[in-house]
């Protein structure tokens, strides 16, 4: 028996049966909670938006418009929540300084990064991305780590595609820089 589909459950929610959406939450439960913990980096804080994200998404699932899929639209609007809590939180994150970008050319850091066993790969990859904003780290976790496509992020972050493609760009050179500055300092023992 095939599973059933998300939009079977949105149409009988519609219609006044409150318990399909059950299986909706119990699907999506943990991709909320997920992307809404990598954005504010606290549980118990990525608890309490992912309900406040799915009592929003009830209230407002007769609004879905089926242009997407169900589960890129609660991405989205799961994304907009962190994001919104980090803003009203008014939390400081630590930039890359835009030189760095300039000192290290993206063959070189690569042949770095080649040169580490997994390991070593994995702790200069993490601590770079905890370098960049939540944004940013989003970004990039999308789309490397989620698999989402360009046109998904866009969609989801309320970007053009085009403004899409120049971001990764853009942070992708941010990462082997950081990456770059990263290894020299162990390097050099610092």
């Amino acid at each position: 028996m095939a599973p059933i589909r998300d939009d079977d459950y949105i149409d009988q929610v519609i219609s006044g049966n409150t318990a399909a959406y059950a299986p909706l939450v119990e699907r999506y439960q943990d991709m909320v909670f997920s992307i809404v913990m990598r954005v504010v980096r606290n549980a118990a804080v990525a608890e309490d938006i992912s309900q406040d994200v799915f009592v929003k998404v009830f209230q407002s699932l007769s609004e879905f418009q089926r242009k997407a899929q169900f589960s890129s639209w609660l991405y989205r609007i799961a994304y907009n929540a962190a994001i919104s809590h980090v803003r009203k939180s008014k939390r400081e994150f630590t930039s890359i300084d835009e030189q760095v970008i300039d000192n290290y050319a993206d063959e070189e850091v690569q042949d770095m990064v080649m040169g580490l066993n997994a390991d070593e790969q994995k702790k200069v990859i993490t601590r770079a991305l905890e370098m960049l904003n939540e944004r940013d780290r989003v970004l990039i976790e999308m789309f490397y780590l989620r698999d989402k496509s360009i046109e998904e992020i866009a969609m989801i972050t309320d970007l053009t595609v085009s403004n899409v493609k120049v971001k990764l760009h853009r942070l992708r050179k941010k990462l082997y820089g950081e990456m770059g500055r990263l290894m020299k300092m162990e390097l050099e023992g610092i």
